[in-house]
């Protein structure tokens, strides 16, 4: 076979049935042997290579599986590098294939060559230049282990175009399975099950790799023994639903008040896959005064990295908290539950009388409709902003997978490509959370959604600025709003209509419900432009040199 029709049948035998990519020239024998080969995965033509990398990763999150995406070189490649560190930072399995120029050709400045492998060493888990066919099987093999393994992530896998149409035999293999974690050193256990038995008020904080391991059920059972209650970061959105009682909400800058404040009050906090991140954590030095800290994660190079913990236990966390849990005591903390139920009626309060004093559009009433009709299989996908924190704060969540989201690195256009992945991977309707700022970063994307008739509703919260930067300047920067009022001309449902979408604009929440039931029935893609107040902020919030002693949870206009 030719190394580009081993390359294909190496992704068929690995399991793979999607892939998302643009064609190129030197990609042209790969997608030439994916055309003709039987069994093939299906491919998905994204409008632009940064979109095809964030539906890889949108599927790789909704599904489990490993997402694969394929660019040529030069400027297709490079188009990847915003995607590959989304995945990356988030810690999603992701393949890039890209194609180079011709081995000889390497280091000669040949038209569409770049060093893709020298750009992404640092966003990528471990990446891979092919120049002997008779490896390339293996080396792709080796490539889905790494991505699942541990800690998952990207790896990259650049084919030149000679490797591509040379020959040699295929010998053809299992499937691989992630490599075996380790189990975590029995004395961390220990050191860990001394400090929960001594607690009064103890608090699970759960983040991307307990998702990931879709460690729901587990963690809610530890937690009815133990008598905790359970904050999550934004990549453990969830994993938990939003009715279960011992379940808090998001934490953080701008997380949930009874969350933050359980957190702020614990004893012993139980991190489980967090890394907890400045958003989480706000100025370090300030965090949990009061609490002993115990870090479960696959990756050591987490432990103590943002936080000093009191134990890390560094491995399989699935397994070191089933043997924590087993030596742990049967708990009760009745006072620690009165101290919850005061922080939850505080933050009802509060969210009752920020909306008093709301417009029309408040997007917490937006929430209230879409939760009421979306099902509980609707795959709930975000791009980065204020409506980002909205939507963590407001959905109504029910399974594993449903809230995807770019946490670490924060990528605004992230969303329709990852919508357009999680519809693909699962066949479930989507329904991506966006503002004005954000779509317009890929909207490209949606001529995607319109050929491949993806059932994503898409909802713009549009308030004509850069909302989240805008709330900064409003309370941090004397109202000087630098840079953030788009004044932009744009019509989205016009823009939609252009691209073959149907489209309708909200300016009321009648008009956003009658919208969202069209949408809801539609079988492909649907624009909604939701007109919200521009002076509209995220609360509660604290400064990222601050922490929850420094908590916003009033607008000080309204004040």
């Amino acid at each position: 076979m030719t190394g580009a029709e081993i390359l294909i049948q190496t992704l068929i035998e690995q399991g793979v049935t999607d892939v998302f990519g643009y064609p190129g020239g030197n990609v042209v024998d790969i997608y030439d042997a994916l055309y003709r080969a039987q069994e093939a995965p299906r491919h998905i033509l994204a409008a632009h290579e940064q979109g095809a990398a964030h539906a890889a990763d949108g599927y790789a999150r909704a599904t489990g599986k490993t997402g694969v995406v394929i660019a040529t070189s030069g400027p297709g490649a490079t188009n990847l590098v915003t995607g590959i560190v989304t995945a990356m930072l988030d810690s999603v399995p992701l393949i890039a294939i890209t194609g180079n120029v011709p081995t000889d050709m390497i280091g000669r400045d040949s038209f569409q060559e770049i060093n893709i492998t020298g750009v992404t060493m640092p966003i990528t888990k471990h990446n891979y230049f092919v120049t002997d066919v008779r490896e390339l099987a293996d080396t792709l093999r080796e490539a889905f282990r790494i991505a699942l393994s541990g800690r998952p992530g990207p790896v990259l896998v650049d084919i030149p175009k000679d490797v591509q149409i040379a020959e040699c035999e295929y010998t053809p293999a299992e499937a691989l399975k992630p490599a075996v974690q380790k189990k975590a050193a029995q004395s961390e256990i220990d050191a860990a099950v001394k400090l929960i038995n001594k607690a009064k008020r103890p608090y699970l904080y759960i983040g991307g790799g307990a998702a990931s391991r879709e460690m729901g059920a587990q963690i809610m059972a530890f937690a009815e023994k133990t008598d905790a209650y359970i904050g999550c970061s934004l990549m453990g959105l969830s994993l938990f639903p939003n009715a279960y009682e011992r379940f808090l909400g998001m934490e953080g800058m701008h997380g949930k008040y009874a969350s933050s404040m359980a957190n702020h009050a614990a004893d012993v906090i139980i991190g489980i896959g967090v890394r907890f991140s400045d958003r989480a954590t706000g100025n370090a030095q300030k965090y949990a005064p009061q609490a002993a800290i115990i870090q479960l994660d696959a990756d050591l190079a987490e432990i103590n990295k943002n936080v000093p913990v009191d134990v890390g236990i560094v491995g399989d966390i699935k397994d070191a908290l089933e043997r924590i849990a087993q030596k742990c005591k049967a708990k009760h903390h009745p006072t620690w539950a009165k101290e919850i139920a005061a922080f939850r009626a505080a933050q009802a309060q509060m969210e009752a009388a920020a909306e008093k004093c709301s417009g029309e559009m408040y997007p917490a009433k937006l929430f209230r409709a879409i939760n009421r009709l979306k099902t509980k299989d609707t795959i709930m996908v975000t791009d980065v902003g204020q409506h980002q924190m909205w939507a963590a704060q407001y959905s109504e969540l029910y399974k594993p997978r449903h809230f995807i989201s770019s946490g670490g690195l924060g990528t605004m256009g992230f969303g329709l490509g990852a919508a357009i992945g999680a519809c693909v991977g699962t066949g479930e309707k989507a329904v991506l959370i966006t503002g004005d700022g954000s779509f317009g970063m890929n909207l490209t994307e949606l001529a995607t959604a319109v050929t491949y008739h993806i059932p994503v509703v898409i909802v713009i919260f549009n308030n004509g600025v850069l909302g989240m930067v805008r709330q900064w300047q409003t309370l941090f920067f004397e109202s000087r709003y630098a840079a953030t009022g788009l004044e932009r001309k744009t019509d989205f449902v016009k823009l939609a209509e252009a691209f073959g979408a149907p489209a309708g604009r909200a300016q009321s929440i009648e008009a956003f419900e009658a919208l969202l039931q069209k949408a809801m029935a539609q079988d492909g893609p649907f624009v909604i432009d939701a007109c919200i107040d521009k002076d509209e902020i995220v609360l509660p919030m604290f400064e990222a040199d601050s922490s929850v002693d420094g908590i916003i949870t009033q607008d000080p206009r309204q004040v």
